[in-house]
């Protein structure tokens, strides 16, 4: 609890030998509960935590992206709380992200939100006007810097040409965020075969996850047969599941195309 706000930390999960990484680095996050969301969209999952009546804040954390410095995520949430802002994170374009979206949309590799503030207002149905699709959560975003006040953090590249370096208003780092979480869990030669100039993207995250946990001086923990036999069972049920999910969404994709190409 925070002055009588519940926060929990969200992260929408496929892979749950990274989220256990990622996870191992939430240590000194101040929150009541870690909540994993599976098989949601890419904008389901928002709605998912404004269903959570329990919760005021949430801190939503991809499970590629790795806190640096915990009691800045502590301090933007005492910023957010005083100052009222309704959501706190790094512009969909810019400097350190490796694509040019709308710089009004935050990025959802890390958010924090105040979840008790947007239930004032928030109607599901008012997102219709906004016919902006870039990424699947773009209405719900765009809609949410049109009616409340967005804290918009300044973010820079990393050296292995990817990454993005996300910072506070002090300039201390928050996280770092490794891209293509997808493909981690991929061989790279299926990697090659989808996206070619992505072929190695496990070793380069995981070198990303040793120079975080090497800084913060904690211990990365190596899972055992077990543990590696129940990643292995979830990774199958989250494809089993995934596959026919996205199958599901072509109908409207594919209207969205023919609209934008009349």
């Amino acid at each position: 609890m925070r002055d009588g706000y519940t926060i929990k930390i969200f992260s929408r999960s496929f892979d749950l030998r990274l989220l256990r990484q990622s996870q191992g680095l939430w240590q000194g996050i101040e929150r009541d509960a870690e909540v994993r969301l599976t098989d949601k969209s890419a904008d389901g999952y928002f709605y998912s935590m404004l269903s959570d009546t329990e919760c005021d804040i949430a801190i939503n954390i991809d499970e590629d992206a790795f806190i640096c410095d915990p009691s800045a995520v502590n301090d933007l949430v005492g910023l957010m709380i005083e100052k009222g802002y309704a959501n706190i994170g790094c512009a969909d374009a810019g400097e350190g992200l490796p694509r040019s979206g709308n710089p009004k949309v935050t990025n959802p590799f890390f958010n924090i939100l105040n979840l008790r503030l947007i239930r004032t207002k928030f109607d599901r149905a008012a997102l219709k006007a906004y016919d902006e699709h870039y990424e699947p959560y773009y209405p719900f975003f765009l809609w949410l810097a049109d009616n409340f006040e967005t804290l918009y953090l300044p973010a820079s590249g990393h050296s292995d040409g990817v990454t993005t370096v996300l910072y506070d208003l002090q300039g201390r780092v928050v996280c770092k965020h490794s891209w293509y979480a997808r493909f981690y869990s991929m061989p790279s030669f299926v990697v090659k075969m989808v996206q070619k100039d992505q072929g190695m993207q496990k070793e380069r995250i995981d070198a990303l996850i040793r120079e975080v946990y090497a800084a913060r001086g904690l211990e990365r923990h190596e899972a055992g047969f077990g543990t590696r036999c129940l990643f292995a069972a979830d990774r199958t049920l989250r494809w089993i599941i995934k596959v026919p999910q996205r199958i599901s969404r072509w109908p409207s994709k594919i209207k969205r195309k023919l609209k934008k190409s009349r």
